[in-house]
């Protein structure tokens, strides 16, 4: 179809990805005058509103100047990079978004890598240069740099390294060739879409159809859906198709539903071409990777393959005295299928079983990855508990044990860099780059086994007063580092059950910091807030204040707690050691030691490797 156009949109996260979507639709003409449009419309999920990240690529089609244009707006952030993975297998060009003033970070290194490894047009846009601190030339000069590098490592040898940039702001709804020009529309991008920089999808020659199935979803009128870009021939409505799957074997099915992306939403086809992305209905036992064809030429696709899993945890059933009080109790079985249903909608995840039969492990690209899936079965009703994330040791050649290393780009006011590199140092971090950006902030780089980032971030915030940015880049593995103190600092666990009481907390309060409020409900081996010493301790915090016959005026004097922050899930795995587990209820978030009797464990705490 020499009119259409595939074309993604990828960036590191907050770059404006989604608001240059927003504007796109909008200036395209796709919406009419009275639609009331959500800002960030492409974000659907609660939790990607709620957090302001993209989580799953999203796909949306519009017209211009006589061309059709499906456009993917992808995930920035590291732990998703195999929903970008994907996404590359259907577009045959990529707008890439570097901020005008962080400039390149490391998913831009990453998406990058992969979209001139698969010989991807790329057309760059830097964006946000209406921010005071813009640094646009130099920017420019490091993109440049980028594409250099990865061209070498590549050995992309005949690369046109000529690359196509526009300027814009993507908050303010303009775009301009020339940064010292401003406009008021995006039409330099949206003409940039449609010209003959990015080629026609390339399909391969034939009338046997070949659809390689690149993501999955549902409907509650057609059931199972699959989605994916036609290689080569036709798909017909009420035809019959074979289905190849990872096991060999074919399967036949006959197509009830051809849909392809319009706007937002989607439009019913009764047939759609070689090049165009389609929703498929039909076929009820879909997976990513499966190959649809023509019974008479069957003939698959080699089948998706993603970065493999670098962090894994366990996650059990619930346990805890308070189980079933407050969500649906989770049994192990449908544990395991809500389990399999995630890794069935993102190849980026793997489960297997251990050997308790409560426990399931589940591995992921990172926390934040692995803290959505949790997020999302919590929000369903049910109750689970997940253990402290671990990295996924390997060996080598030699039998030399391994481990995964990252590079961490921090962005950080100049003042901080001291206590910063001290904390990394300890961690086993390698400072590999230091530069000043403007006047009053520094970026740092570091190379750092992925160990050293578990549990860092909270800190990071702390030391840096919430201005710090940290991103990461998945390095591959290399030579194990040794021995790694976890958590610093111990646990305060309520030794009893009962309701927590404003007198017991505030005669705490010199013990270190709480996680818990006065009316909470605790039960024993509950860790109810951080220790100020390396070790844990046991305490009681229902105690109750007895009524004497003595009163003096200073005698009841109001009790002031300091307030608690709220428990989010990515806090408490990043918090826990390896003896405690993260109790999620649709209620609450809790944090408990796998022993609760008291007597059967010991205060005192070791390293952890």
């Amino acid at each position: 179809m020499s009119n259409l156009k595939n074309i993604a949109v990828v960036a590191h996260v907050d770059h404006g990805k989604t608001t240059l979507v927003d504007e796109l639709l909008k200036q395209s003409g796709t919406f009419g005058e009275r639609e009331k449009i959500d800002e960030r419309v492409m974000d659907s999920g609660d939790i990607e509103k709620e957090r302001g990240i993209t989580i799953t690529a999203k796909n949306c089609a519009f017209d211009y100047k006589g061309f059709r244009v499906n456009l993917l707006d992808t995930p920035g952030h590291a732990d998703f990079g195999g929903e970008v993975e994907r996404s590359l297998m259907m577009v045959d060009g990529v707008l890439l978004l570097v901020d005008a003033a962080e400039g390149p970070l490391p998913q831009t290194r990453f998406v990058l890598q992969k979209a001139l490894a698969r010989g991807i047009k790329i057309g760059v846009i830097i964006n946000k240069i209406d921010r005071p601190d813009e640094r646009i030339e130099e920017v420019k000069s490091e993109i440049e740099d980028l594409f250099l590098e990865m061209a070498d490592q590549l050995e992309l040898e005949d690369y046109d390294l000529d690359i196509p940039i526009i300027y814009a702001s993507a908050k303010e709804g303009w775009a301009t060739l020339d940064p010292a020009e401003k406009r008021s529309d995006m039409n330099p991008i949206l003409d940039f879409i449609v010209s003959d920089f990015y080629p026609e999808p390339q399909v391969e020659a034939g009338d046997n159809l070949r659809l390689l199935v690149t993501n999955l979803s549902y409907s509650e009128y057609l059931g199972a859906l699959l989605v994916g870009r036609i290689s080569r021939g036709t798909i017909t409505k009420n035809q019959n198709f074979i289905r190849c799957d990872e096991a060999g074997k074919n399967k036949s099915f006959k197509v009830s539903s051809i849909q392809i992306y319009d706007k937002i939403g989607f439009k019913e086809v009764d047939s759609a071409s070689a090049g165009e992305i389609v929703i498929v209905a039909g076929s009820q036992e879909n997976a990513i990777g499966d190959t649809i064809c023509s019974p008479s030429d069957i003939d698959p696709l080699p089948r998706i393959s993603v970065e493999p899993p670098t962090v894994s945890v366990n996650v059990s059933v619930n346990t805890s005295p308070n189980s079933g009080k407050e969500g649906e109790y989770l049994t192990s079985r449908k544990l395991e299928e809500l389990l399999q249903e995630a890794c069935r909608l993102n190849v980026a995840l793997q489960y297997e079983a251990t050997d308790d039969p409560k426990v399931l492990k589940l591995k992921g690209r990172g926390e934040l990855q692995l803290a959505i899936v949790f997020e999302e079965i919590r929000r369903q009703g049910f109750e689970l508990m997940i253990s402290r994330p671990e990295v996924l040791f390997s060996t080598d050649e030699s039998g030399a044990k391994t481990e995964p290393y990252e590079n961490v780009v921090l962005d950080i006011p100049s003042d901080c860099t001291g206590p910063i590199t001290e904390k990394l140092s300890v961690r086993k971090g390698i400072m590999g780059n230091m530069m000043p950006i403007g006047e009053d902030r520094t970026r740092v780089e570091f190379r750092i086994p992925s160990r050293g980032l578990i549990g860092y971030r909270s800190t990071f915030l702390t030391d840096t007063r919430g201005e710090g940015l940290m991103s990461s880049e998945y390095l591959g593995y290399g030579e194990y580092a040794g021995v790694m103190l976890s958590r610093q600092n111990g646990a305060i666990i309520a030794d009893r059950a009962g309701k927590i009481t404003p007198y017991a907390l505030f005669n705490l309060l010199n013990n270190g910091k709480m996680f818990v409020e006065p009316g909470d409900q605790c039960y024993e081996g509950m860790v109810i807030g951080e220790h100020n010493r390396v070790n844990d301790t046991n305490v009681n915090c229902v105690r109750e204040k007895h009524l004497s016959s003595v009163r003096t005026a200073g005698k009841d004097v109001n009790i002031a707690l300091p307030p608690v922050p709220k428990k989010t899930l990515e806090w408490a795995m990043d918090w826990i050691d390896d003896d405690e587990w993260v109790e999620v209820t649709p209620e609450n978030i809790r944090v408990r030691k796998k022993e609760l009797a008291g007597n059967k464990r010991s205060v005192i705490r070791g390293e952890k490797k």
